[in-house]
């Protein structure tokens, strides 16, 4: 039987410097996507539209003042928005404070309401970022009798490892909310196809638009093709997305010819660049020194927290 989802992936601008008119937006959009396109299933939205790029509003609130625990008042008002519409929704990131950290979080909520994942960006894009690293590991959950989906954040696509082992996890979708207007979003457009073809999966790009973003939201197949793209202005994009083409992708190869799990499966497939004490890199020994602020908690992620 084929697996499908439909997907609705909202390229729309929060309401500069109103965090509420920005959660009364996205409440109001995704009450219209569910009442006028019965079949998608999941909606998504851009990273941190909930905040309404506060932060960036001279004399506004900073992550630390934006910032609300899991659950909370937030979380209660997405809890309700997804039971209302009784669709799975992702509504983007926000600022999650837990104890003295703040994160920059995503939730999934289930059309029952109930919260299924919950991620925390592992990679802020430091020093512009002053978001503590991510300490929850990668995350993966499954969508009864449809498959497995993976989620990361903005700048967490710039590294590999991240899809990949989302990828290793089995999902077959990974989500990916971002919020960037720089002028290296041309090349995030080719990394974020680079994902979906390097780990044969959907790909599902959405990027806010207005004074802090882009645009160029996209949905790739894991060929990857790209089988939507918006512009540079407000956009929903939707398309009904067949994941037994992962299947078959992954099983046959990328358009037939590239196989490659399952080489995983046929020889050992120990990269030594990670067993290896950085000490020993040449290239890491040409940088200069560092002086963001990593969070060396939780940089041993791939182990048995992951793995549902």
């Amino acid at each position: 039987m084929t697996r499908l989802l439909g997907i609705a992936a909202a390229q729309v601008t929060p309401v500069n410097g109103d965090p509420q008119g920005s959660l009364a937006k996205l409440e109001e959009v995704t009450q219209s996507i569910a009442a006028s396109i019965e079949w998608v299933d999941l909606i998504c939205f851009p990273e941190l539209f909930v905040t309404g790029l506060n932060q960036f509003v001279e004399g506004g609130d900073s992550p630390n003042q934006l910032a609300e625990p899991v659950p909370g008042p937030l979380t209660e008002r997405f809890s309700a928005l997804a039971r209302r519409v009784n669709r799975w929704l992702v509504p983007g990131s926000f600022f999650e404070r837990d104890g003295e950290a703040i994160y920059n979080s995503s939730l999934v909520f289930a059309p029952s309401g109930e919260i299924v994942a919950h991620y925390r960006k592992l990679y802020p894009w430091e020093p512009q970022e002053s978001t503590a690293a991510g300490d929850k590991g990668f995350c993966v959950w499954d969508m009864p009798g449809v498959g497995r989906l993976g989620l990361c954040i903005c700048y967490d696509m710039w590294f590999p490892e991240v899809s990949r082992s989302l990828a290793w996890l089995g999902a077959e979708l990974i989500l990916h909310p971002s919020m960037t207007s720089t002028s290296d979003r041309e090349v995030e457009t080719a990394v974020a196809r680079a994902n979906a073809i390097f780990n044969q999966c959907f790909f599902v790009d959405v990027n806010i638009v207005g004074k802090f973003g882009g645009g160029r939201s996209q949905i790739i197949d894991p060929d990857g093709t790209v089988l939507q793209m918006a512009g540079e202005h407000e956009s929903i994009l939707t398309h009904l997305l067949d994941l037994d083409h992962v299947s078959r992708t992954r099983e046959l190869g990328t358009l037939g010819l590239a196989p490659v799990w399952h080489s995983f499966q046929e020889r050992p497939f120990n990269f030594p660049i990670y067993s290896r004490p950085q000490e020993e890199s040449p290239l890491l020994a040409s940088l200069g020194k560092s002086n963001l602020p990593w969070d060396k908690a939780g940089s041993d992620l791939l182990d048995e927290r992951d793995v549902p």
